[in-house]
């Protein structure tokens, strides 16, 4: 073998410029986790196993010198090209996959053509003749872009098993090589954003096990997200065949700690791949194998305890693969993390046991991730809400101790109300009109025996609520509205405008004061908003209820949907109408409808800032961000631009208005005959009560003018939250622009990827010129810019996790889809419509014909201008009362809410019904 490097990897000096290495060759033994760019991912896990005293057959490594020598004539000229593309065109754009492809087949080509280098030949020669003359072996690709804490990358480079004889490994060796660059692996990494020349590829030649049965492991369950359940598939000889998805495998749950098979499901294992004498493999037909298994329970145990230490050595579950030998040996061939469970929060709430955690950011309509700013923003507003109810708030800016995150969105330990006799009741309903999924799963958790109810008084609810809402005059504001409803009406106007004038911040405050004044808004300012507002159109809706129970309760619901239509007071609709009125006034200037037809969004927001809009679109535009400017898309997260700061989104909506030709589709129609229809169903329900009796007609009508009068104030408690939110975000924003000018900051924008504490160190600390700090700085804001966009790819958020991991919804996993193949969810808007289904991820920049209907993750009221023209919604999140909802039915709109995975379950283009009173979507 060629003379290993001095001493153990840790001991290896690393290439300095990624085009240099030590040697070429490196002992599976002398590699660990700190050499990926030397070795590859593949190589570096499997360094670590050995160094934690696990089993793994014995090897060496082809370093990816080894790669950069062979290759690299052949690399530089096709490596631009590549950069280039990708540079050129976002992931999934038309025809890239085809030029990425196109350009991947010629590297390809070019490295089989190269000879292998001889000083490569040599060390390769004398390390695999350190390991035995014609010694059977495995020769697997280790890419530095592989089995990464962040993406797998598995499958997508080449394997090669039963190897026999020097020039079968080389040949191995140089088809590895290529490897890197097959189609899989372009598109993956181009989807990644990891450019051309950062990766290389490293090769491990390991000693290849004689196996009698081999699989793969994980030791969390994958399907459920429970940790500490090791689940296996196993089939006979070569682990190959269960990889490949060839055969149906041997399946096995296990309880590692506890030391049980939980499940164990025999598969058909109608194949098998063996060795072959020589060199090579073939696969192999079996006949009766179903009925014995590949593994005994003993030897599942085995495994997933080895699984356990590896899980417990890298500090996260692993993806292993594994193999018993013929002496009933057991080895470990692979190790990586696993990448698609989603993280388990951790509350500071008292107690021990198992925990339930809700995603508040679902609740809030809201998918993608939080920023930094944007957590601690919401942090300090949770600690007030915590503090007004008499909790104990140890560290405001932590949150309080039922406050979570995971995946950068927020969840709240729901584990004591949970086991509530009390909170069973509410939080059920609460959920049923905000997030209806969430109250279904919340509704599955209360039958987990380890969540059984430990308090069945409300003694300690009240203890809390009551002292803060008579501190808050909420009693009051209730009675007010009963029998005073335009005096509370009044109230809440002169509420508003004294809150506006809060906001403000006297001229000339410095950095440090902006910082306070933000702080302050977020721990107690925004707070006053809930009780001074919200009693109302709870009201409206307690009303509401009211108003059928007296009508004959159940049953009442379709009949009483309808008077939520066409509601006054409601602030979002108020402003779709408004941007409706300004895309009419655009129509009949010539100028302006030209720019909004011809010129892309980002173009015409562009324009704007420059002046350069016509007059009529540049004024119109102007006097609605006026008004609407601090609204956004995901707008609770202070990180995110407004409207004012970027009008992109305002600017392609109003294009999309321009496509509505139909007058008595106009949204102004629209919403003027769901208010007729509404004020006329409130006269016949009155009617048919006063056939009963005159004094039950006038209790229904004081209910129903009370539920009309009050409940479009529904939306106004956000709006006012994101007002406050948005003074936040314009006084960070300029603590930004002097961090950045003293170069502790690259852009003004990097404060809002720190958090408070930290904005305050950078202010006090010294200037750019000899400070470590800056360079910090930048280094923190890069990482947490860089896990953000990642966040942002993430598709699958958990409604509610357990402590252990696990997603109640996918164990529960009933109710997705009626018999007939129709999707279902909850009623959210009454009426059927059948028309083309728009699927929309992002509604900025989003194109959305008239009568289309809208299908989305989730909306907000940065949404709903969309509705204006849509002909009916399905929202995957979301319950009767949440925005989508509430829109949807005073535009008169179909819809349905809390409609699984609807946006992969539904195509753009597809024609489907979707029926708002059964709550089903049914595709054609």
């Amino acid at each position: 073998m060629a003379a290993d490097p001095p001493g153990k990897a840790g001991q290896v000096s690393r290439p300095q410029d990624g085009h240099t290495a030590p040697g070429l060759i490196l002992r599976l033994s002398h590699v660990d986790g700190g050499m990926l760019p030397l070795v590859g991912g593949k190589a570096a896990n499997l360094g670590e196993l050995i160094a934690a005293g696990l089993p793994v057959p014995d090897g060496f490594c082809l370093t990816t010198q080894a790669y950069r020598e062979a290759t690299g004539t052949v690399r530089d000229g096709v490596l631009a090209d590549l950069g280039n593309l990708q540079a050129a065109r976002q992931p999934g754009t038309p025809g890239q996959a085809a030029e990425l492809a196109a350009v991947a087949g010629r590297v390809r080509e070019a490295i089989r053509a190269i000879p292998v280098p001889p000083r490569i030949i040599t060390a390769v020669e004398q390390a695999y003749a350190a390991l035995g003359k014609a010694t059977p072996v495995a020769v697997r690709s280790s890419a530095t872009a592989e089995d990464l804490p962040f993406a797998s990358f598995a499958g997508q480079q080449d394997t090669y098993l039963n190897v026999v004889g020097i020039d079968a490994v080389l040949e191995a060796v140089r088809n590895c090589w290529a490897s890197l660059w097959t189609d899989r692996a372009v598109a993956y990494r181009a989807a990644l954003g990891i450019a051309p020349h950062e990766v290389a590829l490293a090769v491990v030649i390991q000693r290849m096990v004689d196996a009698a049965a081999a699989g793969v492991m994980f030791t969390a369950n994958p399907l459920t997200g429970r940790r500490r359940e090791a689940v296996i598939d196993a089939a006979p000889r070569l682990g190959e065949a269960v990889v490949s998805g060839a055969v149906n495998p041997d399946h096995f749950v296990v309880d590692p700690e506890k030391g049980s098979v939980l499940e164990r499901k025999l598969g058909d294992k109608r194949v098998m791949v063996r060795p072959l004498p020589g060199g090579g493999t073939e696969t192999q037909d079996l006949a009766g194998a179903a009925e014995a298994s590949s593994l005994t329970d003993g030897q599942a145990l085995e495994l997933a305890a080895l699984g356990l230490q590896a899980e417990r050595h890298f500090g996260s579950p692993q993806d292993t693969e594994w193999a018993i030998d013929t002496k009933g040996a057991l080895w470990l061939t692979q190790s990586r993390p696993i990448t698609t469970l989603y993280p388990i929060p951790e509350s500071r709430s008292a107690g021990t046991g198992s925990r339930v955690y809700l995603c508040f950011s679902l609740a809030q309509g809201l998918t993608r991730p939080l920023t930094p700013m944007g957590l601690a923003s919401l942090r300090l507003v949770a600690s007030s809400v915590a503090k007004a109810a008499g909790f104990a708030v140890p560290d405001p800016r932590g949150g309080p101790p039922p406050f979570a995150e995971a995946a950068q969105r927020i969840y709240f330990d729901l584990t004591t109300p949970v086991r509530s006799s009390v909170g069973r009741r509410i939080l059920p309903r609460v959920f049923d009109v905000m997030e209806a999924r969430s109250a279904m799963v919340l509704r599955q958790v209360f039958d987990d025996p380890r969540f059984s109810v430990t308090r069945r008084t409300p003694l300690g609810l009240v203890r809390h609520v009551l002292p803060a809402a008579v501190r808050a005059r909420v009693p009051e504001a209730v009675l007010r509205g009963v029998f005073r409803p335009q005096a509370a009406l009044r109230r809440l106007d002169r509420f508003t405008r004294q809150f506006a004038e809060d906001l403000e911040l006297e001229a000339g405050a410095g950095p440090a004061e902006r910082l306070d004044h933000a702080e302050r808004l977020l721990g107690g300012r925004l707070f006053a908003i809930v009780p001074a507002i919200l009693p109302l159109p709870a009201l409206g809706f307690a009303m509401l209820w009211l108003a059928g129970r007296l009508l004959g309760g159940p049953g009442r619901g379709e009949d009483l949907q309808k008077v939520l239509r066409g509601l006054p007071h409601n602030v979002t609709t108020e402003m779709d109408l408004d941007l409706w009125r300004l895309a009419s006034a655009m129509k009949d200037d010539r100028e302006s409808r030209a720019a909004l037809e011809t010129l892309e969004p980002s173009v015409l927001a562009a324009e704007f800032d420059a002046g350069r809009l016509p007059p009529v679109l540049h004024a119109g535009l102007a006097r609605f961000l006026e008004r609407y400017g601090h609204r956004a898309v995901a707008e609770i997260d202070v990180g995110l631009p407004r409207w004012s700061d970027d009008p992109t989104h305002i600017l392609g909506v109003l294009a999309n208005y321009l496509r509505l030709t139909d007058p008595a589709m106009a949204p102004e129609v629209q919403f003027s005959r769901a208010n007729a229809e509404a004020e006329a169903e409130v006269e016949r329900l009155v009617a048919e009560a006063r056939s009963r009796g005159r004094a039950l007609a006038l209790l229904v009508g004081a209910a129903l003018r009370r539920t009309r009068l009050f409940a479009g104030l529904r939306e106004l408690p956000k709006y006012q939250l994101v007002l406050g939110l948005a003074e936040v975000r314009k006084q960070l924003a300029r603590v930004g622009v002097v961090l950045a000018a003293d170069g502790k900051l690259e852009s003004p924008d990097d404060i809002f990827f720190l958090d408070f504490e930290e904005a305050r160190q950078a202010l006090s600390g010294g200037s750019a010129k000899g400070d470590s700090q800056p360079r910090r700085l930048h280094g923190l804001v890069l990482e947490r810019r860089a896990a953000y966009a990642s966040e942002l790819g993430r598709r699958h958020i958990p409604r509610v996790l357990l402590s252990d991991g696990t997603e109640p919804e996918v164990l529960h996993a009933a109710g997705a889809a009626v018999a007939d193949g129709a999707l279902s969810g909850s009623p959210a808007s009454a009426g059927s419509v059948t028309a083309p289904a728009r699927v929309i991820l992002d509604p900025v920049g989003a194109h959305l014909e008239p009568g289309e209907i809208l299908v989305a993750p989730s909306t907000d009221p940065g949404w709903t201008p969309l509705f204006l023209t849509a002909g009916g919604l399905v929202m995957e999140m979301g319950g009767p009362n949440s925005h989508g909802a509430v829109v949807a039915r005073e535009y008169g709109i179909p819809a349905v809410v809390g409609v699984p995975d609807a946006t992969a379950r539904l195509a753009t283009g597809q024609r489907i019904t979707v029926d708002g009173g059964a709550g089903t979507v049914v595709p054609e």
